[in-house]
């Protein structure tokens, strides 16, 4: 299925805009990075760093995220994703995630990915969709 080194490390990078931004505080200097677009890039920086080490056919999703999202990063500042695994047990890929802006650590946690053959995950769903 996959040959998945501890210690394998992944790193993305974002400019905050508008589309990653919360809204909802009514103020426009208040508009900062939103915690699910945190959890968002800090999965796909995971994902992204063991995908090459799959086999054909095979991706990873999300399971678990333990995440604290510790400063907040306004519009306009970059913010760098990193992800390192530090477990592999059977299907599951456990690993330590961080992100940091131009000035602050704004998160750290650890988050779980389960190795999945894309076809019969597909056709699971779809039986899934089909019984409701």
């Amino acid at each position: 299925m996959a040959n998945i080194p501890v210690g394998t490390k992944g790193e993305e990078k974002l400019l905050v805009t508008g589309d990653v931004a919360i809204d909802f505080l009514g103020v426009e200097g208040a508009r900062v990075l939103g915690t699910p677009y945190l959890i968002a890039w800090l999965e796909m920086t995971a994902r992204n760093s063991i995908f090459p080490l799959l086999d054909t056919g095979y991706d990873t999703v999300g399971a678990h995220v333990d995440v604290k999202h510790l400063a907040a990063t306004p519009m306009g500042m970059n913010v760098t994703f990193r992800s390192e695994v530090i477990a592999v047990e059977d299907r599951r890929v456990t690993f330590r995630v961080e992100a940091f802006d131009e000035k602050d650590k704004i998160a750290e946690g650890t988050h779980q990915r389960a190795i999945i053959h894309i076809a019969k995950f597909a056709a699971r769903v779809q039986a899934k969709a089909a019984s409701a």
